[in-house]
């Protein structure tokens, strides 16, 4: 009888949240549906695609809009179905089996789940109490142990902090090994090496469009690198990896600079009032033990009864993320905000 292999045996498929919730802030999506804009627009484009052709392997004109939505060349871009499958790329070919991978504990969990799909050895190094980046103690255990690449989120996901544009330069610079940085959030701050990436033969940087340009629906990634990283990353990618009809909408989004704007500046703006409002519930009530400072478009707070809190929301057909002993909270528009800080003072009152 056919046996599944030992990887295959102890993987367990992504779940998220189920169900029909009023308000979900539990995805960092944006707020903001861009096809209530775009729709007319976009339909118009599709309705002319010719279906029955492969997509561009290139993806040329969705690389030329990304890369002038963020000032780069377009010969440094790659894109992909989603930063979930280049990821997977990046550790399927530019790794080899049982080549050691560093993550900063914690971070985003697919780092570790694509690493070890492609036997690579996973060493988790522990960020400090503060939940901060060590750069001299990450520079030192890559150099002293033979790390092949390491690769952390900035700002990070879960954690919502950052680190800033000359400490990543410095571990970039500080090591030989291969450095991938993931930008989803860095839309939403102010310290992308975006546009240094040409000095570094060492680096990938990850950008999305799940986040701030707010079309998680059509799963559109890129990587950004010098062009002998580029040129491997095309060759080794399916042939068609991004569909037409991603490519398209994504073109016509990313060509709308204006709009995705102003759209980021009022979720940093929805984000401070979030931010605030959970604050003074801390002051209020002991149960929340920290809410860390964030740059990203959700808060994380550090509370012991983090299970208790997300369940009860759910109750009240709000959902968030429950991570351990922390819950993670989406900005929403300016209502969904005020609800679920409404919420959460009628829970924490009653504990």
């Amino acid at each position: 009888m056919y046996e599944l292999n030992n990887k295959l045996k102890k993987i367990e498929a992504y779940d998220p949240i189920e169900g029909n919730y009023k308000i979900r802030l539990d995805a960092n999506e944006s707020c903001f549906n861009i096809n209530e804009k775009f729709g007319d627009k976009i339909a118009e484009a599709v309705k002319g695609l010719s279906l029955n052709r492969y997509p561009d392997p290139a993806a040329s004109a969705v690389n030329k809009a990304f890369a002038e939505l963020y000032g780069i060349s377009e010969k440094l871009v790659t894109a992909g179905n989603g930063s979930d499958e280049l990821i997977s790329i990046i550790c399927g070919c530019f790794l080899e089996k049982h080549d050691k991978v560093l993550t900063l504990s914690p971070d985003f969990s697919m780092y570790a789940f694509y690493s070890e799909l492609y036997e690579l050895q996973v060493v988790s190094m522990p960020k400090g109490d503060d939940l901060r980046i060590d750069v001299s103690k990450v520079i030192e255990y890559c150099n002293n142990n033979e790390i092949k690449a390491v690769i952390f989120s900035n700002p990070c996901n879960p954690t919502s902090l950052g680190l800033k544009k000359e400490d990543v330069i410095r571990l970039v610079k500080g090591v030989s090994c291969l450095v991938i940085v993931d930008e989803a959030y860095m839309d939403f701050w102010d310290q992308s090496i975006l546009d240094r990436v040409e000095e570094f033969d060492n680096l990938i940087i990850l950008k999305t469009c799940s986040k701030a340009v707010g079309m998680a629906a059509i799963r559109l990634g890129f990587a950004v690198a010098t062009p002998k990283i580029t040129n491997a990353l095309r060759a080794v990618k399916s042939p068609y990896n991004t569909d037409t009809i991603s490519q398209t909408i994504g073109r016509i989004i990313l060509s709308e600079k204006d709009t995705l704007q102003k759209f980021r500046d009022e979720i940093v703006e929805s984000r401070k009032e979030l931010q605030e409002a959970v604050n003074e519930l801390a002051l209020k009530y002991t149960k929340f033990e920290k809410v860390y400072d964030s740059v990203a478009n959700f808060v994380f707070i550090k509370t012991s009864a983090a299970k208790e809190i997300h369940e009860k929301l759910l109750e009240r057909s709000i959902a968030v993320r429950y991570m351990g002993g922390y819950i993670r909270i989406t900005v929403g528009s300016k209502e969904e905000n005020k609800a679920v800080t409404s919420a959460l003072d009628e829970i924490l009152a009653g504990m």
